[in-house]
């Protein structure tokens, strides 16, 4: 193992809440994330469980218990994955302080109108992309359908008043 000289020192690597910090693990240590980390261990320790139960009854001759016995790990370890890919973007994201909390409460990322994909920039999360929403514009009552729709809406009730007859017999 390389000594580390002095002239060789990353301060910088050492700034406050910069991810893998003790200031930033604090993030981790919120009642919100203790909660997540109690659910995340009850999680897995419940679904591995599961997947051992299911194991013994596949031993004992149930053969659709062999897929169970699959299944209930790989829940367990999606469970771990999203606990861990959280933390992690908790983590990277800058602390909230109470000023940013203030200038921020009624803002909205906006995201970048040219090109295909959000720039990003230094220390600038990319902005997330949100669905679109599109009013609707009532269809005028004065007659504003085109003729084609016109025609096939009479085809219809001409269909409807008569029951018995066929497509090929109608006159229009």
């Amino acid at each position: 193992m390389e000594r580390v000289r002095r002239g060789d020192y990353d301060a910088a690597s050492e700034t406050t809440g910069a991810p893998g910090t003790l200031d930033a693990m604090k993030r981790l240590w919120t009642p919100a994330w203790i909660f997540r980390h109690v659910a995340m261990v009850v999680l897995v320790a419940a679904f591995l469980a599961l997947g051992w139960w299911q194991i013994s009854r596949a031993a004992a001759g149930n053969t659709l218990s062999w897929a169970y016995a699959f299944e209930w790990p790989i829940f367990a370890g999606f469970v771990v994955f999203v606990w861990w890919r959280e933390a992690r973007l908790t983590l990277r994201g800058p602390p909230q302080t109470d000023a940013d909390a203030g200038q921020t409460a009624g803002t909205a990322p906006v995201a970048p109108t040219t090109g295909d994909s959000p720039s990003v920039t230094g220390d600038q999360r990319p902005a997330v992309r949100r669905p679109v929403r599109a009013a609707r514009v009532p269809v005028p009552a004065d007659g504003g359908e085109d003729a084609e729709l016109a025609a096939y809406n009479h085809y219809l009730s001409w269909l409807n008043a008569n029951p018995g007859a066929r497509p090929g017999d109608y006159p229009g």
